[in-house]
């Protein structure tokens, strides 16, 4: 029997009578054979004519109903959706922190979505390791510019990675269609509200602030399952919903590649499925690289834990290097989904 896939695909989507203002039911179809399931939902907005096309099409109805690269619609199964980093810290892990300057940012999401990025996740604040935290407000100092200048040249979706409710906010009244709360509605659990109230999709993270588990593995899934409760209770629907196991958050090393290894256990929560490995510390302690070391080498690491993780089942990879990443995730899809390009004379 095929595995179930939950996707959402506009072209199933049914009692939609304007899709200009008024957002188009939710509906689940299955990748094995688009059956429907029995929950819908439509959200009305209004929206400034002044936002993006992607912002007017999509109208805050979360993942149902959102184009990605080539305008696509994304439908959960058929392949992997490549999310492309745009960090806004001045202190980045990755070395890659654009500030606030705002040129820099709007000219790397539009080169990320020539590349091919599906989704564009923009950060303000460093999550790397003994990162001081930030106010709300000087995250929205470093955000929202940048953030409303992107919205208004991109046409596929914007992922906000923030846990702050305030923030979440704005972001989604500037062009963020998805939250992507790296604390997992742990640090502000108001941020459930927030999604849920705007119709906006959230990815919740597992993460923790020490790394000692009774059970790696349970005590994730655990985690994971107790903030999808807080959002449900809130009213964020399971379509709206996608899980990130955290890799390199609250974990060793060692944690984050038997991660890896079991991902298909994450699966099993019924959500879509979020990795993030690019150029994190347990690729660099593998390769024996230096902390700032963005070589030829890392980035072959990063596409050995994305190859991996699709074949997995993780359905977001969420990376620096897009166009290097590009060819392996369609590489894996072709080989673990079946997968192919048009115009394929196999």
């Amino acid at each position: 029997m095929a595995q179930r896939r939950y996707c959402c695909d506009p072209a199933a989507v049914i009692s939609c009578k304007s899709r200009r203002f008024y957002g188009p039911a939710l509906s689940f179809i299955l990748a094995d054979g688009y059956r429907r399931c029995k929950e819908e939902r439509s959200v009305r907005i209004r929206l400034p004519m002044t936002k993006a096309r992607n912002m007017i099409q999509f109208a805050k109805t979360g993942l149902a109903g959102l184009t990605v690269a080539k305008d696509e619609p994304l439908i959960w199964g058929k392949r992997t959706y490549l999310m492309g980093i745009i960090n806004l810290t001045p202190d980045s892990f990755s070395g890659d922190g654009l500030g606030s300057d705002v040129t820099a940012a709007v000219e790397q999401a539009l080169r990320f979505q020539e590349e091919g990025a599906d989704i564009l996740d923009i950060g303000a604040e460093s999550t790397r390791p003994k990162a001081l935290p930030i106010t709300a407000e000087e995250e929205l100092a470093r955000l929202m510019a940048p953030l409303e200048a992107i919205a208004s040249k991109v046409s596929i979706p914007i992922s906000v990675d923030t846990y702050k409710a305030q923030v979440a906010r704005q972001a989604i009244q500037a062009g963020a269609a998805i939250i992507n709360d790296v604390w997992g509605l742990k640090a502000e659990p108001d941020l459930a509200d927030v999604a849920a109230q705007a119709g906006v999709a959230l990815v919740i993270m597992h993460n923790q602030k020490t790394r000692r588990y009774e059970n790696l593995l349970p005590d994730i899934l655990a985690s994971i399952k107790h903030s999808v409760a807080v959002a449900k209770e809130a009213g964020v629907p399971e379509s709206n919903i996608i899980v990130d196991p955290g890799i390199g958050f609250g974990k060793t090393p060692d944690h984050n590649l038997e991660i890896l290894r079991c991902l298909q256990e994450f699966q099993k929560l019924g959500f879509p499925v979020l990795v993030g490995t690019s150029r994190k510390s347990t690729v660099r302690l593998t390769l024996n690289l230096p902390g700032s070391d963005s070589s030829q080498q890392l980035i072959q690491g990063n596409a050995a834990t994305v190859a991996l993780a699709i074949a997995g089942g993780a359905d977001i990879v969420r990376v620096h290097d897009v166009k290097e990443m590009l060819s392996v995730c369609r590489m894996s899809d072709a080989i673990v989904r079946g997968w192919r390009p048009q115009n394929w004379k196999g």
